[in-house]
Parts: structure tokens; sequence; C-alpha cells
């Protein structure tokens, strides 16, 4: 997928997703994440890939979650008292014995992942 087609927040994000990217591997998506830590998700076909902001020093991680390993993916959302509207979402995805989380803008993009990694799972990440 060129870089027009792939979802994603922010082109530096994409960006950083695909310069790490291994002979056969296909980004999906690449959201931007709010909350501490979290600074965006992305999901290939091989692995979900979180970036963590929360080091101290300024310093960053980029954690793979190879899609093998992801036991669990469950999708939490905020909706307003009317149900009208999700002013966040949270996506828990669990791999061993962690679970890791991530809060997105609304709901649309945490579902994305969601069911992306689910149909993932479900596929045997083919």
């Amino acid at each position: 997928m060129s870089t027009a087609t792939v979802p994603h927040d922010k082109s530096d994000q994409l960006e950083k997703v695909q310069a790490g990217l291994i002979q056969g591997e296909q980004v999906f998506a690449v959201y931007d994440c709010t909350g501490a830590g979290t600074g965006f998700v992305g999901v290939t076909n091989l692995r979900v890939i979180l970036q963590d902001k929360s080091f101290v020093g300024g310093k960053s991680a980029v954690t793979s979650l190879p899609i093998r390993s992801i036991t669990s993916v469950s999708f939490v959302s905020d909706k307003s008292m009317f149900g009208k509207f999700a002013s966040s979402a949270t996506l828990a995805i669990t791999a061993g014995s962690t679970v890791h989380e991530a809060t997105f803008r609304g709901d649309d993009k945490a579902r994305h992942v969601h069911d992306t990694v689910l149909w993932l799972i479900a596929s045997g990440g083919r």
C-alpha cells in the first residue's frame, strides 16, 4: 500500500512504521493515541506496533507484538450519557501475561484496530 492508501493520523508515525518493516510485511493502519505513554499504534499483517513515550529522560520505546502471540483484543468505548458519541475509546491487547492499552480519540480508529487485529488472530495472521 502506498502512504496515501494506508489509514493514518500523522505521516511521521506512518513513516516510522514503514521504515521498520520486514520483507513481506504490509501496513494496515497507524493511529495516534492519547494519554500517558502511548504515541501511536500500528497494525501490520505480522504484528501490532506500539510506541511508548513515557520513559525517563524523554526516551521512547517501540514494542512489537507478533500477531501469533496475541491472545485477546478488547474494545472499551466511553459513550456519552445518551450514547450519541464517544469522546475516547481504549483498546486492550493481551500478549502473554501482559495487557497493552492504547487510548484513541473517538471510537472509529479504535474499532478499526480492534477489528483488524481480531481478523488477524482469527485468520492465523495470514
